[in-house]
Formats: C-alpha cells, sequence, structure tokens
C-alpha cells in the first residue's frame, strides 16, 4: 500500500499519467484502511509530515498552508460578511484552522464522512489536526450529500476540501452536488471546490467549473501553487447565485500587520487578485468550453 522502494515513496495515479513525484522518506508513522479508503501518514526527509489517501498525497506539513490558506480565504473575503461556513471534508483539519482566524466567521460546521482520517489527524498531523478541536467548529462524522439535504438556505459559505475524483470523492465533483451546495447557501453565499490540475487533467477541470457554471449565475476559476501536488497547481472552482459578484476583487481586504496576526503565510489581496489570473492556454480551453453550454 505505501509504495516504498529503497527509502522513497511514489505517488503514481491514472489522473496524471506519465509523471509521478517522489518522497524520500525517513519513517512510516501511521499505515491503515478505514471503511473508505487507504490511510498513510509519513515522516519525509525534506518535507515533514505527509498525508496520504488511497496512493495520493494530501498534504505535506512543508507546505499544506498554501492550500489551505487559499481554499479558505479566497471565499471568505468575496463574501461580505462570511459568518456561518460549512466545510465539506477536510478531515486534516487544516481548512477548519485557516477559516477559524477569519475574524468575521462566527461559527464552522465541518463534515468528514471518514472518522478515521480524523483521528489519524489529530494524532499524527497535530499542526493541522488542531483545527478539528477549535471552539468555532461543530464536527459531524456523515455523508455531505446526506447533510446538506437537510440544511436549506443555512450557510453563507460552503467550502468542499476533497481528495481527488477517486474512490469515495467523486460524487463531490457531479453538477447534483453543486445543485445541492446552492440549496444549502444563503441567499448572496459563495461556494468553493478544489477541482483538480489543468496541466494534467484540464478536462476535470473543466468539467467541473462547468458544473458550477450550470447551477450558480457566477463562476471562477482560480489557481495556487503547491510544489507536492501533481503539476505543482491546484485549481478552485467558485460560485454564487449574485451574478454581480468579483470574485478576483476581495469584498474583504486585511492589512499587513492583520495577516501577521492571522499567522497566514501565503494569502494576501494582491495574492487573491491573481489566483484569477490565468495562463493563456487555460483560459482559452475555459472560454471554449463554456461557449458549448
Amino acid at each position: 500500500m505505501n509504495s516504498l522502494k529503497n527509502g522513497w515513496w511514489s505517488e503514481r495515479c491514472e489522473l496524471w499519467p506519465g509523471v509521478c513525484l517522489s518522497l524520500e522518506v525517513d519513517e512510516v508513522l501511521h499505515e491503515s484502511k478505514s471503511q473508505y479508503q487507504d490511510i498513510l501518514v509519513l515522516k519525509t526527509k525534506n518535507h515533514g509530515r505527509a498525508l496520504i489517501l488511497d496512493g495520493i498525497i494530501q498534504c505535506t506539513e512543508a507546505d499544506e498552508f498554501t492550500y489551505q490558506e487559499m481554499i479558505a480565504f479566497l471565499p471568505l473575503c468575496c463574501h461580505k460578511s462570511p459568518k456561518k461556513v460549512l466545510v465539506i471534508g477536510g478531515g486534516d483539519g487544516g481548512v477548519a484552522r485557516e477559516v477559524a482566524k477569519h475574524p468575521y466567521v462566527e461559527s464552522i460546521t465541518q463534515v468528514e464522512i471518514d472518522a478515521e482520517v480524523l483521528e489519524v489527524s489529530k494524532k499524527y498531523l497535530p499542526f493541522m489536526g488542531k483545527g478539528l478541536s477549535h471552539p468555532k467548529l461543530t464536527l459531524h462524522v456523515a455523508d455531505g450529500f446526506d447533510f446538506m439535504a437537510q440544511h436549506q438556505e443555512e450557510f453563507d459559505v460552503i467550502i468542499t476540501d476533497s481528495s481527488d475524483p477517486v474512490g469515495p470523492a467523486v460524487s463531490l465533483f457531479q453538477k447534483e452536488y453543486f445543485e445541492m451546495m446552492r440549496s444549502a447557501l444563503k441567499p448572496g453565499g459563495i461556494v468553493c471546490s478544489q477541482s483538480g490540475t489543468f496541466y494534467a487533467n484540464i478536462e476535470q477541470v473543466t468539467q467541473t467549473l462547468n458544473h458550477c457554471r450550470s447551477v450558480f449565475a457566477s463562476a471562477a476559476l482560480a489557481y495556487v501553487t503547491v510544489p507536492t501536488y501533481p503539476t505543482g497547481q491546484i485549481a478552485f472552482v467558485l460560485g454564487s447565485c449574485d451574478p454581480e459578484i468579483k470574485f478576483d476583487i476581495p469584498s474583504i481586504s486585511f492589512t499587513d500587520d492583520e495577516l501577521e496576526q492571522m499567522q497566514l503565510r501565503y494569502y494576501s489581496s494582491d495574492i487573491h487578485r491573481a489566483a484569477f489570473v490565468l495562463p493563456r492556454f487555460a483560459k482559452k480551453i475555459l472560454s471554449n468550453e463554456s461557449s458549448t453550454l
């Protein structure tokens, strides 16, 4: 399960054929199979601790903050008053940790399907797992679909921190899921979901963005660099029922001192704006896809 060879662990996945990332390993800290997926925690030579689910890197201690900050603060800072937030997935606790930093957020509801990921993260990944015990957070071990079906027009922001579209996360990339998120949002609410990498699987990115476009009045794609993710970057789709929203212009901005107090190392208003500036090849493909809807 752990793909270790001569002290190196290698990630191989059909979603990005012909390429893999390898990490030099000091120690295997945890290895198990939950009801839903294989769980592996490594102590690596240069990247700290790493969480791997079903053979795919979810985070490493060296660069996890870039992903966690951006998937949290992009939608939070697009909203004028994000008081009530729902997190789907995010079992490592990193997104909850970042959402809790936002001064406007009053409550966070998190729904994670795999209880074992939660326990493993608390024990072996305390730098992220601490987010799971924040006083703003209410945690549910349940299916995100079932939970949202019972909660209508309740949340200002919904963040989907899922693994890649294999195994238990496949349903979180479907049109039906975006429709359920829309129903669970308050008027003017915003959703944000990870959508893969446009360097390795542009088809997956465009399909996810098109699902979002077909459900919401406004949709946009942003991306962030994460060195240990496939191709070194990952994209996010954002959606809102507000046709006038400008995702690339933050509604809430923080000073450098405020960002420092919140212990943000990646996110800023400048980074927020830049995240929506896509490479020409990706912008061209995404524009062509949208014209066929």
